[in-house]
């Protein structure tokens, strides 16, 4: 018996024996691993949702790509075969491009004002795009603070010169770093590790959590705070799916995601500054960066992408209004 028919039951005082038109039973996965940020605030997710539907809804998480890549978990997603997924904005923009707006540099000035811009209406804005993709957002991680580790100190825009960096194959993220004076180097992240230790690339992005979990920290002598890029992650359902739930489901998914996703901003903290005296305590110089001259050399990739995205300038304008 589903809720809506729970609800129904128990208000003419009847009890009767439906069975479910679908499974109730779903598959949410990520990439990252079980002590990241994103299985914690989908773990909490799946809990919440089966304790509020007395155990209805079930949802076994996945990490560490065990359900594929977060491209792979898209596209599943809208052909209806993948139910829940975490994914990281940058790989959502080849199927939405509006998302490309947040490959902007230094479109927010740290976690906490992304994360409350994103909470707002110009947040709300993105995830209204989403339906029309097959795909329905459910909430925002935390953004996540990206910054450059390498073999070198950053400490202005001078010291890019010619460093050959891993970026993600996102036109924000190369355009950036080409403006900086990097040299963008196409690469699997999964080869990143070996090509650091063996000096084939000076350096790479990722956040500090990531940058420890996935042990940069015994190849890189240095993780500077370039601050260059917030990353925003979301957590995305099947429209498929969702249209399968009644309006009471509806509701009772999307409170669990609100929930899981507060845990999700709260555990990234945490997550961030434990990183930070970990790495202080395995001897890599921290390095803090004059993000002003960064700022500057990355000024005109704003309008570049502006114009490569459906209303673009008017994205755009939505979260620098929710900055003022």
């Amino acid at each position: 018996m589903n809720l809506l028919q729970k609800t129904t039951a128990a208000i003419f005082g009847v009890m009767l024996t439906v069975v479910p038109s679908y499974a109730l039973d779903m598959n949410l996965g990520h990439t990252l691993t079980p002590d990241s940020p994103f299985h914690a605030g989908a773990q909490k997710f799946a809990d919440i949702l089966e304790e509020r539907s007395d155990g209805e809804i079930n949802i076994t998480v996945f990490p560490h790509s065990q359900l594929g890549g977060e491209l792979t978990m898209i596209q599943g997603a809208q052909m209806g075969t993948e139910d829940v997924f975490v994914t990281g904005q940058s790989t959502l923009t080849n199927t939405a491009r509006e998302f490309l707006i947040f490959d902007i540099p230094y479109l927010f000035d740290s976690v906490d004002q992304a994360n409350e811009i994103l909470a707002g209406p110009a947040g709300d804005k993105f995830l209204d795009v989403l339906p029309e993709y097959g795909l329905v957002g459910l909430g925002w991680f935390s953004a996540m603070e990206r910054n450059v580790f390498a073999s070198r100190p950053i400490n202005s825009v001078d010291d890019f010169a010619g460093m050959k960096m891993r970026v993600i194959q996102s036109p924000g993220y190369v355009d950036s770093y080409s403006a900086l004076g990097a040299q963008p180097t196409p690469m699997a992240y999964a080869d990143l590790y070996l090509a650091l230790q063996q000096g084939v690339i000076d350096g790479a992005d990722t956040s500090p959590d990531q940058f420890v979990s996935d042990k940069f920290i015994e190849v890189s002598d240095y993780y500077n705070l370039t601050r260059v890029h917030y990353m925003p992650a979301l957590l995305i359902m099947s429209k498929s799916r969702w249209d399968s739930f009644t309006a009471v489901e509806q509701e009772m998914v999307q409170q669990a995601a609100d929930e899981a996703m507060a845990y999700a901003q709260d555990y990234y903290k945490q997550a961030y500054d434990n990183a930070i005296t970990e790495m202080e305590e395995a001897g890599v110089t921290i390095v803090e960066t004059d993000v002003d001259t960064l700022v500057e050399a990355t000024d005109p990739v704003a309008q570049q992408l502006i114009d490569q995205i459906p209303d673009g300038q008017e994205f755009y304008d939505a979260v620098i209004s929710a900055r003022n």
